[in-house]
């Protein structure tokens, strides 16, 4: 079996003007060299960003689900809230460690030098994140930047305009305006901000977007981290258990309406078990999902078929 799923995301009515974009960068950078964080600042803003989101995380389950129109509760919590949760704790409990200096080797021709690695802030970082986890790939990278002494710039989905609206209410709330902003606004103004000399820029997206966002950072020099999507084949050894290896394949695949970058595209297995593997696939489909309308509140999207595959 196979599972068609859909979504119906909506278009962002408001917009930041692209006009305002570098004053704002000008903003941060300045501010950011007038006061470098140190360790007890970066403590105390991980610290405030967390209380803020869990205390407001039904809120963001409810933006997240208008977006959609619809996504599991469930699946919200775990993917967008409890992934960012997470991730600030072990922030903030490694931070120290990270931020100290370690001793390195300079070889017998360099004695009597000595060396050390020290970890330093770059400045203003940008993130620019996707749809498909609207506030879990927006948060946790704005996280690790504010961990690592920098301020922020972020650039939010266009496709779920009331989760990137909440998420412009939460960080106002948290940071000074001179430390973390928001920019709202459509793919004219996501180009734009990938073309700002910021100091480092993180995008998670589309191979094809992907290659616009590096063209237009190169005359800038920006530093890139860039996540993107790809092909992701699973193989099945010909000695896993059947029913072990569907149920795994239905997790990666299924989850988040299969809307994840490393979501199994394809699976390669030993022709003589390819009916058991599709006949245990459909399965799971039953057993998560339901054969009636009544199971509708498990799903991660509008609607869920089921055909037959064509595996001949």
């Amino acid at each position: 079996s196979w599972v068609h799923l859909s979504t119906t995301l909506r278009r962002m009515d408001t917009q930041t003007a692209i006009t305002d974009l570098a004053p704002t960068l000008e903003r941060l950078r300045a501010a950011w060299r007038a006061r470098k964080p140190d360790y007890a600042q970066r403590m105390d803003d991980l610290a405030r960003l967390k209380t803020a989101f869990k205390a407001r995380m039904g809120e963001m389950e409810a933006a997240v689900r208008a977006d959609f129109g619809h996504r599991s509760e469930h699946e919200t919590l775990l993917a967008d809230g409890m992934t960012v949760m997470t991730e600030i704790d072990h922030l903030r409990s490694h931070l120290r460690g990270w931020m100290r200096p370690k001793r390195a080797s300079v070889g017998w021709r360099l004695w009597p030098a000595s060396a050390q690695i020290r970890r330093e802030a770059v400045g203003v970082v940008g993130v620019m994140a996707p749809w498909n986890y609207p506030v879990n790939l927006a948060l946790i990278p704005l996280a690790t930047a504010i961990a690592a002494g920098n301020h922020v710039f972020v650039k939010p989905s266009e496709h779920t305009p009331q989760t990137s609206a909440w998420l412009q209410r939460l960080l106002a709330d948290v940071f000074p305006a001179d430390r973390v902003a928001v920019a709202l606004g459509d793919a004219a103004l996501g180009a734009a901000f990938s073309a700002l000399p910021l100091d480092h820029l993180v995008f998670t997206g589309s191979t094809a977007v992907g290659r616009k966002i590096m063209a237009a950072a190169a005359p800038n020099l920006t530093p890139l981290t860039l996540e993107l999507g790809g092909k992701s084949p699973a193989i099945v050894a010909a000695d896993f258990p059947i029913e072990q290896a569907a149920a795994r394949l239905a997790t990666g695949k299924w989850f988040n309406g299969g809307q994840t970058c490393i979501a199994p595209d394809y699976i390669l297995i030993d022709a003589a078990r390819r009916h058991a593997l599709v006949d245990a696939l459909r399965t799971q489909v039953h057993a998560r999902y339901g054969a009636h309308s009544a199971m509708a509140k498990r799903w991660s999207t509008v609607r869920v078929l089921v055909w037959d595959m064509d595996i001949s």
